[in-house]
């Protein structure tokens, strides 16, 4: 209860204060002392390793926000755009192989196929799109170094030729032009399945962005399953013999650039390992792999095995997109994917 006076402090009550050196503080180097004090501290740190005096500094964006927008992509129509293109383009070049080697209804199985997922795939896209008239809009251009442009000219010109096969094939008229027609579809097939693969790559989202030398083959895989899947389900067991085979070369084609992918993307991989877009690649995987196994096996001889073979393919290639769909909003959400890969790029560019 010490009052401060003129006369001074008044009853000021001793001990109370701290001292330089006491037994409950930390005392420093005396004059003189702070050579050998330093090297006693420079003598215990290499035994037993720097003391952090604070927590060592984790990686934050500015007040936790994304470092890139969040594509405003409608999950249902543009993983479902990506499915029904790759099982169009893919049946279209299953339809050419099984016309030229005498199967007429695995042929039109995959004509129509071809036909109806690319009407579903560019409704999907339209509606997406928001107008019919933004597709149109898009055709005003031919710009050769746009996934978009010459995704866009690419269905324009595939699109018509697959309804034409199917629409000669199914009313038995116009053979000729039917041919050509089935043709020009399995030459552009191939592009059409792979292109989204493409486009979603050139985008700044890191799972899609960063997996560009990979993700066409998987999607390529991905759609040789579908195609092989509805030929399976729809098609007599006698004529199942080129999609039992493409199903087997498929489901290898995804596994294999799959697993580079994951190896290849580092940390980003998370994105395809944990979540819903995990379950979903897991799931594509096993369907995948189950749905080659038993066509290979029994899809020959028994038309059950063969009905069960088909919708695992379908239905793997379907978890393959939507996987693939989440894992790009998972990674654009966490903004630790767009940064830190861009560091270790930056450090092994600097060590090179």
């Amino acid at each position: 209860m010490s009052d401060v006076t003129r006369a001074g402090v008044v009853d000021e009550t001793p001990g109370r204060d701290a001292t330089v050196g006491s037994a409950g503080g930390r005392r420093g180097p005396r004059p003189g002392e702070g050579e050998r004090w330093g090297e006693g501290r420079r003598r215990r740190r290499g035994r037993r390793g720097e003391a952090l005096m604070v927590p060592r500094a984790e990686f934050t964006s500015y007040y936790g926000r994304p470092v890139i927008k969040r594509p405003v992509w409608q999950e249902r129509d543009i993983a479902g755009y990506f499915f029904l293109g790759g099982l169009a383009g893919a049946s279209s070049v299953l339809a050419a192989g099984a016309a030229l080697t005498g199967r007429p209804v695995l042929a039109r199985t995959a004509k129509v196929g071809a036909a109806t997922a690319i009407s579903g795939s560019l409704v999907a896209l339209v509606h997406d799109l928001g107008r019919p008239t933004r597709f149109l809009n898009m055709l005003r251009v031919v710009k050769p170094t746009s996934p978009m442009s010459m995704g866009t000219w690419l269905l324009t010109g595939y699109a018509p030729a697959a309804l034409a096969a199917a629409g000669s094939d199914v009313t038995g008229r116009a053979r000729r032009v039917g041919a050509l027609a089935t043709a020009a579809a399995a030459l552009a097939g191939p592009g059409v399945a792979t292109y989204t693969a493409v486009l979603a790559a050139d985008t700044a989202v890191p799972a899609w962005h960063d997996a560009h030398r990979e993700l066409p083959f998987v999607f390529a895989g991905s759609a040789t399953c579908a195609a092989a899947g509805l030929g399976l389900v729809v098609a007599p067991t006698a004529e199942t013999g080129p999609a039992r085979r493409a199903a087997v070369l498929g489901a290898a084609c995804e596994a294999v650039a799959t697993r580079r992918l994951k190896v290849r993307l580092g940390i980003v991989r998370e994105t395809y390992d944990s979540g819903s877009a995990g379950q979903l690649m897991r799931a594509a995987e096993h369907l995948t792999v189950g749905g080659a196994a038993l066509g290979l096996l029994l899809g020959g001889r028994s038309r059950t095995a063969a009905v069960g073979a088909g919708a695992a393919l379908l239905a793997g290639s379907a978890c393959t997109r939507f996987g693939v769909f989440r894992a790009g909003l998972a990674s654009a959400d966490d903004p630790r994917y767009t940064i830190e890969p861009q560091r270790t790029r930056l450090d092994n560019a600097g060590r090179s």
